[in-house]
């Protein structure tokens, strides 16, 4: 996993934005707000929430490398999650928040 603080040139690189639509046992289980800290960790912005089909949606804004290593993250999720897949959706967007928010 990519470490904004001993790779400096992690946090230069181009900027990206990421939508996933992840699937499985993903709520109840904390998925969300270890998402977050691991969004923190890694210093990148987005959102993340749950959604009425049981699944999760985030979105992940900042170097490319770093949200290459969200996504990672975010196809094991917690100890506790059991990620079936994880969906990589279109998205446009410029991400337009500077925090990681989680959406109730």
């Amino acid at each position: 996993m990519i470490d904004p603080q001993t790779s400096p040139s992690a946090a230069r690189s181009t900027s990206v934005q990421v939508r996933l639509l992840i699937r499985g046992e993903v709520q109840g289980v904390g998925y969300r707000w270890a998402a977050k800290e691991q969004a923190e960790r890694l210093g990148i912005s987005g959102w993340i929430r749950n959604r009425p089909d049981g699944t999760v949606e985030t979105v992940g804004c900042g170097p490319t490398a770093l949200v290459e290593a969200y996504v990672e993250w975010c196809k094991q999720g917690p100890r506790q999650a059991r990620v079936e897949s994880v969906e990589r959706l279109e998205d446009d967007e410029r991400c337009s928040v500077r925090t990681f928010d989680v959406i109730r």
